[in-house]
């Protein structure tokens, strides 16, 4: 019997952290990349990190778009990171909200951060290694579930992704 090997991974916010939050972005021409990072998504791919986003994206549950659109959207973020030769391994994303106007998408949700239930997924179905793993947010709400699901997190104030993850990565002897 084969044991798979834990890998360390790098939880990503999606608006803010990889993209530009332009206020409930989902389509193409919404697309920019956060400086740096293509670069720093590579860089993790390269140290042998797993890369998964972990999205609120309430605009689903407000009825702006669908999650068909968002998935097309996560599309677009995976075919402009192929210009930098880096991947994201998964999205998981919370289209529920308490005030939703779509009464499907209306409640209290485990996978809605600040709840750590899209990290705890992603632990349970990826070869994890939680010890060795951490979450880049730009809201408190992100910290409060990396916090929820034991592992650091930190806070990203919106200037170069690739030099902000260089940082935590030698603050941790992890390069």
């Amino acid at each position: 019997m084969s044991q798979t090997k834990l890998k360390p991974c790098v939880f990503l916010d999606r608006d803010g952290i990889i993209n530009l939050d332009t206020g409930y972005p989902y389509r193409k021409e919404d697309l920019k990349l956060i400086d740096g990072a293509g670069h720093a998504i590579a860089k993790m791919n390269r140290l042998g990190f797993l890369v998964i986003v972990v999205t609120n994206q309430s605009g689903v549950a407000r009825g702006y778009f669908t999650e068909a659109d968002v998935h097309q959207f996560h599309s677009y973020i995976v075919e402009e990171l192929e210009k930098y030769n880096a991947h994201i391994d998964g999205f998981y994303l919370c289209p529920y909200h308490p005030d939703a106007v779509i009464d499907a998408y209306r409640q209290e949700h485990p996978d809605r951060k600040p709840e750590a239930g899209m990290i705890e997924r992603a632990i349970q179905e990826w070869p994890i290694d939680r010890a060795h793993s951490f979450l880049i947010g730009d809201r408190d709400s992100d910290i409060q579930a990396a916090q929820n699901a034991n592992i650091p997190g930190y806070l990203f104030q919106g200037d170069n992704l690739d030099i902000f993850i260089q940082d935590i990565l030698k603050q941790n002897c992890l390069v």
